[in-house]
Formats: structure tokens, C-alpha cells, sequence
């Protein structure tokens, strides 16, 4: 994702940027170990730009690409060990 200027994105700056619900990117972060956004003192969600690159990934594999989460996990893994 291009013109990531800010070292932090709230959860609902992310999902406007995805288009997506932000239960949808709460749901993925259980699914996936990797996608793990730091909290502040509040508890908020605290995306960086790799956080969001490694969103863009996702929402790539299963929205664009439609893998199931199953086998978007493989794929991530398996382009992860091939880097």
C-alpha cells in the first residue's frame, strides 16, 4: 500500500482503507498469528505500514484471489519460507 505517511493506523482507518468491517479485520487477526497490531494504554488497535502491507497480503489472497482462510494461511507460509 502506497502513502503510508504515519507511523500508526487506528483500526478504523485500516478497515476504511480495506473497505471492510472492522469485526472482518478482528476476525483475521484471530485467524492469523502474523497480523498482531500493537495496543496503546487504551487497548486500541495500533497498525503499522507493515502491519497494513501484511493486510494487504491478506485481503488480496481471500477477497481478490479467493483463497479460503485455510489456504491463504498456506500460501502466506509458503511465500514467507520462499523469501
Amino acid at each position: 500500500m502506497e502513502n503510508l505517511t504515519k507511523r500508526y493506523y487506528s483500526i478504523s482507518e485500516v478497515a476504511q482503507m480495506f473497505d471492510v468491517n472492522i469485526s472482518k479485520l478482528r476476525f483475521w487477526e484471530e485467524q492469523f498469528p502474523t497480523l498482531n497490531p500493537k495496543r496503546d494504554k487504551a487497548g486500541d488497535r495500533k497498525y503499522t505500514p507493515e502491519d497494513i502491507n501484511h493486510l494487504e497480503e491478506i485481503v488480496q489472497l481471500i477477497d481478490v484471489d479467493g483463497y479460503t482462510i485455510e489456504g491463504a494461511k498456506r500460501a502466506l507460509e509458503k511465500f514467507r519460507k520462499n523469501k
